[in-house]
């Protein structure tokens, strides 16, 4: 299984089929989900019928493929950090190509620990033989896009992003390391 080694303010674990709990409290802040589904709170049912399944689709504990959780001096957790291959439900996968994301409590953002967070977990893979990462957002959600420059990130290209439960035009940024 893919370690992420702890910082001196960040812990990591993969998510597992028992944080429902965990992954619904994230999703009840309207400004947390405004750039995800336009600020709708995520149904208990959703979570449990929807998003777990999707998530369990692409774990993978070897390869460091999942959400991990990120605790901040090991108290409750703040949010995650995503790994899937790029395009894992639009149907274009890359397996050499992997997307990272996140979603973070409000109560923490400005605090620079969603970059250091997925610096942590691009370090790990990279480690792993990675090379390759991207991340997407709407073209409205600069802090995200803010993240991905800090994460040596740049803007690759637009694109329609399709899938079961996702729709819209994103901005796509990558980052190759050699």
């Amino acid at each position: 299984m893919l370690h992420i080694a702890d910082s001196q303010r960040l812990s990591f674990r993969l998510v597992t089929a028992d944080d429902h709990d965990f992954l619904f409290q994230l999703d009840q802040d309207e400004a947390v989900m405004r750039y995800i589904n336009g600020g709708k709170k995520t149904s208990r049912q959703e979570i449990d019928e929807v998003f777990m399944p999707r998530v369990m689709a692409f774990s993978n504990p070897q390869k460091g493929w999942g959400l991990w959780q990120v605790r901040v001096n090991t108290r409750s957790p703040v949010g995650w950090i995503l790994v899937r291959p790029m395009g894992f439900f639009s149907g274009n996968r890359d397996d050499s190509n992997l997307e990272l994301g996140w979603r973070f409590s409000r109560a923490v953002w400005g605090q620079g620990i969603a970059t250091e967070a997925a610096k942590a977990v691009m370090q790990a893979l990279l480690a792993n033989g990675i090379t390759q990462f991207s991340a997407i957002a709407l073209k409205s959600n600069t802090a995200s896009i803010n993240v991905m420059g800090k994460l040596g990130m740049s803007f690759s290209h637009s694109e329609r992003y399709q899938d079961a439960v996702f729709d819209e035009q994103v901005e796509v940024y990558t980052v190759r390391h050699n």
